[in-house]
């Protein structure tokens, strides 16, 4: 009887450590999942601000060419004014697309999960699955009661 219940124990432990390492491996998967979904989705939205600086610079190039025109028939300098902001605009598409923009948006990601915390944290704190229960428990006693009330109207 003593053999049995050893190799009972035994077999119980071996299971539990091969759950274990199940459950490990299972996590690490989809860590790595989402980090490739992750580095997926940062590289669309590299290739979209690329894109946009196509089209923005296309427009710019011209809108440059159409206002120098203008400004050499009419000699007003106004017609050269809207240049100004165009090329703040292609400056800034031209950084995230291709300089250190979003370098230094990281950085200042980073910054704020250090420093500033707060800023992101989730209101009344990270649902938990005692909370979601009772949230479930509530919306089916708020459906049975209103079933209840319907009935009597």
């Amino acid at each position: 009887m003593g053999n049995v219940n050893k190799a009972m124990n035994e077999a119980t432990r071996k299971n539990h450590e091969f759950m274990l390492e199940t459950q490990r491996v299972q996590l690490e998967r989809q860590i790595h999942m989402q980090n490739e979904m992750r580095e997926k989705m940062m590289s669309m939205q590299i290739a979209r601000s690329r894109e946009m600086l196509y089209w923005c610079g296309s427009f710019y190039i011209v809108a440059a060419i159409g206002m120098i025109t203008g400004f050499r028939r009419s000699r007003k300098p106004g017609t050269l004014v809207p240049l100004l902001p165009l090329s703040f605009i292609m400056a800034y598409q031209a950084d995230l697309a291709y300089g250190s923009k979003l370098y230094r948006i990281k950085l200042e990601a980073e910054n704020i999960l250090m420093f500033e915390r707060d800023l992101v944290s989730v209101a009344m704190g990270v649902p938990t699955p005692s909370s979601i229960d009772e949230a479930r428990e509530r919306q089916e006693e708020n459906k049975r009661l209103n079933k209840v009330h319907e009935v009597f109207i």
